[in-house]
Parts: structure tokens; sequence; C-alpha cells
């Protein structure tokens, strides 16, 4: 049984405590949060060191991981109406899988060699952040929340190339032969070895351009699909749709990859060094751009697959 102090009335739009839970007003809840995420931070700071300095060390390669934390909060920002009204109830049983967070997050740092994994670790920490999540906030208002938790898990960390090597080397392969074809198509003579691509000059000389495991596609493919997937959540109203635009993700990036190679071929005949080094890294930048504009025109595309008819009304009364 509850009482409230004289003259003092309950909120109308709170809602009634679980058994179990502790009702809170929501900023109560927020403050809990942000001291949650401080110290969330703190005990996971190797990972996100080690996260930091690997996306500023091949920003060609997953510089985009950097940004993902915002877009998660952009996701969770466009729900601050929903979240607001809703009487935040923190579900404690959910401690459980903080604990099982900290201990993945354990065994990869500290356990048997196997174990230590930057992956593993991520892992752990998504765990963790899953608990922190349910503990703080509740399962209500979860519902708003499990989308920008998994966005940030999926795409906030460098994969290792220990999970993506097998994939990598296939999208090589389709790189290069993509490339070889367009150059020769453009009018350079290029000979294909595997991988291994050479252009010939005019004057006789020629220059070997290696399709190397940054201008594979995998590590962009990354990017592309974080980008496919915030589009798709944001734009697309039907499930189906979303899914389409995620799978376009794949070919946008082999497309956009075999047209970074080329470049590099076309570059090559101004100067041999233009194809390595940091200018190879920039070239990769760049052509982020049009692919986030094929992402906008398949968006497009997908989006007028299906046009909503308006329902005339009836006339007249029933």
């Amino acid at each position: 049984m509850t009482t409230t102090a004289a003259g003092s009335h309950p909120r109308a739009d709170a809602a009634p405590a679980a058994p179990g839970a502790l009702a809170v007003d929501a900023r109560t809840a927020w403050i809990a949060g942000g001291v949650w995420a401080a110290i969330f931070v703190a005990t996971f700071w190797d990972f996100f060191r080690a996260q930091v300095s690997m996306a500023f060390g091949q920003v060609q390669d997953w510089g985009h991981t950097l940004v993902i934390p915002a877009i998660s909060g952009y996701f969770i920002w466009l729900k601050r109406d929903r979240l607001a009204a809703i009487a935040f109830r923190p579900s404690w049983p959910a401690l459980g899988l903080l604990a099982l967070g900290l201990a993945i997050y354990s065994a990869a740092a500290f356990g048997p060699a196997a174990l230590q994994h930057h992956n593993l670790r991520g892992l752990g920490v998504g765990v963790a952040l899953l608990g922190c999540l349910l503990t703080v906030f509740g399962t209500e208002a979860f519902r708003y929340l499990w989308f920008p938790w998994a966005y940030w898990v999926v795409f906030g960390q460098y994969i290792s190339d220990r999970f993506i090597s097998r994939v990598t080397e296939r999208l090589q392969d389709w790189s290069a032969i993509g490339a070889h074809l367009l150059l020769n198509m453009l009018g350079l003579d290029t000979d294909r070895v595997g991988n291994l691509l050479t252009v010939h000059f005019s004057d006789g000389t020629s220059h070997p351009l290696n399709v190397a495991e940054a201008c594979s596609g995998m590590r962009t493919l990354m990017a592309f699909l974080a980008i496919g997937v915030a589009l798709a959540a944001i734009g697309l109203p039907r499930w189906w749709q979303r899914a389409l635009l995620v799978a376009a993700g794949i070919p946008i990036s082999l497309f956009v990859n075999v047209l970074r190679v080329a470049s590099l071929g076309l570059l090559s005949t101004v100067d041999s060094n233009f194809s390595t080094g940091e200018f190879h890294s920039m070239v990769g930048l760049v052509w982020l751009v049009p692919a986030f504009l094929l992402f906008l025109g398949a968006m497009w595309v997908i989006r007028n697959l299906v046009v909503d008819v308006p329902v005339a009304a009836p006339k007249g009364g029933a």
C-alpha cells in the first residue's frame, strides 16, 4: 500500500509499478542512465580505446564506426516523445545480463590466448549494455531502445580478419575482374593475373595495381550496410522494402569498389604513387559519396514500388 503527502496528487500518467520492479519518473531514470554510461565507458575503457585507435588508424576501412554511436543516438531522439511518455520501470533481473557481459568480456580480455579477441570483447560489451538498458529503463522502454542498441553492436566495431577473410577473398576476385573489364573498356591495356592488375602505358612502361584487401569491398561493405540499415529504418515504412534496401548494399558495395579500383588505375597513368599510400585511402573515402547517392536512388525506387492510394470517404451518413 502506498501513500502520498498531504495536498499532493499522484501523476495521472504514471504507470503502476510492476511486481518486483521499482517505478521511477523519467527525469530520475535519465540521470541514472547518465551515471551508468560514465561507469560503463570506464569499465570497458580498453575496448573503446582499441576501437577508436583502429578507426583513426584505418579511416578508409573503419572510420565509419566513429559516427555509429551518433546515429544510434539519433534513432533514440526520433523516439523521444514516446520514451518521455513512459514511466521507466527498472528490471532488476536484467542485472544477470550485465554479469554475463562482464564474464564474457573478462574471458576475452584476461582469459586464454584463444579467447583474447576484440570482437569477443565487443560481444561482452554488447551484452553488458543490454543488461544496463533493461536494468535502468525497463522492458517497456526497451521496445524503442533495442534497435539503436543492435545497430551499435553490429556496426560500431571493426570486424576481425579472422571472421571476414573468406568473404574478403571472394570480393577481391570480383573487384579485380570488374576493374579489369572496365579499364580495358576505357582504352587502358590491362592484364589480370589473380588479383594483380598490370596497366600497360603507351610509352612501353607498365604499372602493377594490386587489388588489396582495402579494395576488396568487405570493410567498405560494412559501412554501406550501416548506411542502408539507417536509411531503411528512417525512410521506408514496410519491412520488405527495408530488407531490399539493406540487401542492395552488397551490389552497391561491389560496384563502387570496381569503380574505386578502376579510378586508381586511371590515376596511375598520371602518377604511379596515386595508387598507393594516403592518396589511395583518400580515394576510398571519396567514393563513399556516390555510394550514398546510389543508396538514396535505390531507396527512391524501392519506396515507389508501392504507391498508397488514399481511400475515398463514403458519401452520406451511415
